[in-house]
């Protein structure tokens, strides 16, 4: 049986993948009901259903690449709960356009729901940076 840490990491790996391939529904399946998320400057995004609508293109506009690294610097599990911090990279590109990079610090509570740990909240403190 795995760990609950192994559970935790591959749960961000599935998380990265799944964005990058455009598998909103994979990504929907990794998050409680009531999720909520956290973002500097922006009301909460309170459950599945704003994040789904967040993350889908407009219908008039092609989907965006979009590429991330995760890593995780600490994951403190206590019994059905845990919390999780991490240092990561964003690389949104839509076609034909600049990219967008954004960098920083997530802090997630995550909970274990049927057996499977899933994010119940998330505080997203990325910012975006200009390469060169």
């Amino acid at each position: 049986m795995q760990s609950d840490e192994q559970e935790i990491r591959d749960l961000v790996s599935t998380w990265l993948e799944a964005t990058k391939a455009g598998d909103t529904e994979q990504v929907l399946e990794l998050m409680a009901e009531d999720v909520v998320f956290l973002v500097a400057g922006e009301p909460p995004m309170v459950g599945k259903t704003p994040y789904k609508e967040a993350a889908q293109p407009h219908p008039d506009q092609p989907v965006p690449d979009i590429d991330g690294i995760s890593e995780i610097q600490e994951i403190k599990v206590l019994g059905d709960w845990a919390y999780m911090w991490t240092e990561m990279e964003v690389k949104v590109t839509p076609p034909g356009g600049r990219p967008v990079k954004r960098v920083g610090h997530t802090l997630s509570i995550l909970h274990k729901e049927n057996g499977k740990w899933v994010i119940a909240r998330d505080a997203n403190m990325l910012v975006p940076v200009t390469e060169g």
